[in-house]
């Protein structure tokens, strides 16, 4: 079912986090997946999840990898506890049936669009937002609306462009695993239309720089520019 008429103005807090290469992709060739992260920014990520109202992929990350976007507690050494709403971006319900995503073990939401006329499980809830394609300020708003104040944006690259492209977003870290992947296949971190000049750039803040394990943790905020400007007068 759709949710409530949504608020533009209001969001959760949106964390992007994901791991990449030092040349800024997030797997191998033609999409394969890369364990980039180590033990330590693993046990990092899953402290995030432990901590968000949910976690949102694309649904490319869904087909391709089949997450189950839950708390490994065991890699914090604590108890299995609550786990976070799994919400899956598909706009023409392309989710596979036997998505892990799907098994019920977890709350999960299906953000899609007015085109799609996929029929989910009843314990699944549907959004729509968008016509053909999912509004992400509309689905923010949406989730703000439905209690959800911390939101963590895993990936993959399309996701993760059209978020931070589109400046929803409060902070963003990348782990820099020490390794180069190259190619012409590799997804990069931010994929999407070309950027022809430095207006239509993303541009971000540095709040930290900290090693962890092997490889790095980059955290950036949005450009006091971009805030201010988004911000109601």
């Amino acid at each position: 079912m759709a949710g409530p008429e949504p608020s533009a103005a209001r969001r959760p807090h949106i964390w992007v986090n994901c791991a990449a290469s030092l040349d800024g992709r997030l797997a191998f060739a033609g999409g394969r997946r890369a364990h980039l992260s180590g033990p330590e920014d693993l046990a990092r990520v899953q402290r995030l999840r432990a901590r968000s109202d949910a976690i949102l992929v694309g649904v490319g990350t869904v087909v391709k990898d089949d997450p189950s976007l839950r708390v490994h507690w065991e890699l914090l050494g604590l108890p299995p506890g609550r786990n976070p709403t799994r919400i899956v971006v598909d706009a023409s319900g392309r989710t596979p049936t036997t998505a892990r995503v799907l098994d019920g073990s977890a709350p999960t939401i299906i953000a899609t669009s007015e085109r799609a006329t996929r029929v989910f499980p009843p314990h699944v809830r549907t959004i729509v937002a968008g016509a053909t394609r999912v509004d992400l300020e509309r689905l923010f708003a949406t989730l703000h609306d439905l209690g959800f104040r911390e939101v963590m944006v895993e990936g993959g690259a399309e996701i993760l462009s059209s978020v931070l492209r589109t400046g929803l977003f409060d902070r963003f870290t990348v782990y820099y695993a020490p390794v180069v992947i190259g190619g012409a296949t590799a997804p990069p971190l931010a994929s999407g239309p070309e950027t022809r000049t430095a207006d239509e750039a993303t541009h971000l803040e540095l709040v930290s720089v900290e090693r962890i394990g092997v490889g790095y943790l980059a955290t950036y905020a949005r450009s006091r520019a971009d805030s201010a400007r988004d911000s109601p007068s």
